[in-house]
């Protein structure tokens, strides 16, 4: 039985750093020299750079290589071959799965992969469910719309190669999906922490459906958005569902590159099996290594080859955990999962601000509904920051003393203060998939 064993891959998991530096540098090798010999674009960039792959001996030498962005990715989508431009490396003919990025930075990038790339997806995803107790014993519900986004769609094929009993729930709507999760006694599901807050408010307040005493919902793997990295957020889905809430960190142009296992030690490990995550310093540029201190994420898939991801600058801002986790895994942790994005973090009225310590607050007052929406503008030369909430409505009497609360801890946790607006209940956005809370409306200049 799959469940007897403590690991997906007992091997990999639990090599020593030392012996997986040596693995990860051997697939690094290997990538690298693959992406020369055959991506158009990549020979361009390295020659363009007087490097070779020749020039890499040690795991010290990754950082000579030419970082990529997602601007990139985008410009060659204008080249042959079409649609996705002359990053790719292989031939055209071996393409067999189309996804693309969700625009939300804009123009979406296209990612090609081949039969192996998506079985190495699903393979990525297998670590990630095993650590978080998935068995071949579950009932894996899936509730997103199958689409050109990514998603979920590889975390279906993982639940299956596990053995697991997967249940599409693409086409139903929220109701549609929760009476069917009731009706078949699902034990678990993957999806945004939005929709795990949405659909849990829609089964009590359109159901009658108490999604922790009348479901069988026993763990819940979130993607898409950093909420399961929050406690406050985290405590709200597991409170609603009485199931334990687990966290998972991909990207359509990278690949599910991290997660949170069963003994949750308040960071996420990095599947260094798979990937090879470097910390740079956002001002200087300097490699990272110490804990604690946090920088700008530059990944390499290392076993990608439709599309190679190498050095990808991925605008995420993370740091090392300075602990081991007690399951035994050896892949380092990054503490408190992603703590923001480079292009998102900031300055408002001299202060950088994190939105993520917006949705730290908001959702840690327990009379505050789960949607919010942040605006920030200019009034004349001034910053201004709007934020819109909604307040359950059994404790409107309470209005002023939940506002000087949620008053108070923003300017404990972000050293601002905001103009706040109580909307109805149930009238703010409800999303499905990543949700856009964070709007800076102030005229981009340079």
């Amino acid at each position: 039985m799959l469940s007897e064993q403590a690991y997906w891959n007992p091997i990999t998991e639990t090599l020593p750093q030392e012996k997986l530096q040596t693995l990860q540098l051997k697939k690094f090798k290997r990538i690298v020299v693959l992406a020369y010999e055959h991506s158009p674009f990549y020979n361009r960039l390295y020659k363009e750079a007087g490097f070779e792959p020749g020039d890499i001996k040690t795991y010290e030498d990754v950082r000579k290589i030419p970082k990529i962005e997602k601007g990139m990715m985008r410009e060659v989508q204008q080249h042959e071959p079409f649609p996705y431009g002359d990053m790719l490396a292989v031939p055209l003919e071996q393409v067999t799965v189309f996804r693309q990025t969700s625009g939300t930075t804009g123009t979406p990038v296209y990612q090609a992969d081949t039969w192996q790339d998506w079985d190495w997806w699903a393979e990525c995803w297998c670590y990630i469910l095993y650590s978080q107790g998935y068995r071949d014993t579950d009932r894996v519900f899936l509730p997103f719309g199958y689409n050109i986004f990514v998603a979920f769609w590889a975390g279906h094929y993982a639940a299956e190669k596990l053995g697991a009993e997967v249940v599409p729930g693409g086409v139903l709507d929220t109701q549609a999906r929760i009476l069917k999760m009731q009706e078949l006694k699902c034990t678990s599901f993957l999806a945004t922490p939005t929709y795990v807050l949405g659909m849990a408010d829609t089964a009590r307040n359109r159901l009658g459906i108490d999604p922790a005493k009348d479901l069988t919902i026993n763990r819940i793997t979130c993607a898409g958005e950093p909420g399961a990295s929050i406690p406050t957020t985290k405590k709200r889905m597991e409170e609603a569902w009485g199931a334990k809430v687990y966290d998972h960190i991909g990207a359509t142009e990278i690949g599910a590159w991290s997660y949170e296992c069963t003994e949750q030690p308040g960071g996420l490990h990095v599947n260094e099996a798979f990937f090879l995550v470097e910390i740079e310093d956002v001002e200087t540029g300097e490699i990272i290594t110490e804990p604690g201190k946090n920088g700008k994420m530059v990944i390499t898939a290392l076993d990608r080859h439709a599309k190679p991801c190498i050095r990808f600058d991925s605008k995420d801002v993370i740091r090392w955990a300075d602990y081991q986790c007690s399951c035994g895994r050896t892949f380092r942790i990054i503490d408190g999962g992603i703590v923001g994005r480079a292009d998102d973090i900031t300055k408002v009225k001299g202060v950088l601000l994190a939105p993520t310590a917006i949705e730290e607050v908001v959702r840690s007052i327990p009379e505050l509904g789960d949607e919010y929406e942040v605006i920030v503008s200019k009034k004349g030369d001034i910053d201004d920051i709007f934020l819109k909430i909604e307040i359950r409505p059994e404790r409107e009497k309470e209005k002023e003393n939940i506002l000087s609360r949620l008053k108070d801890q923003l300017r404990l946790k972000t050293n601002l203060g905001y103009r706040i607006e109580v909307h109805p209940w149930g009238s703010l956005p409800r999303y499905e998939v990543k949700a856009k809370r964070f709007k800076d409306l102030r005229e981009k200049k340079g």
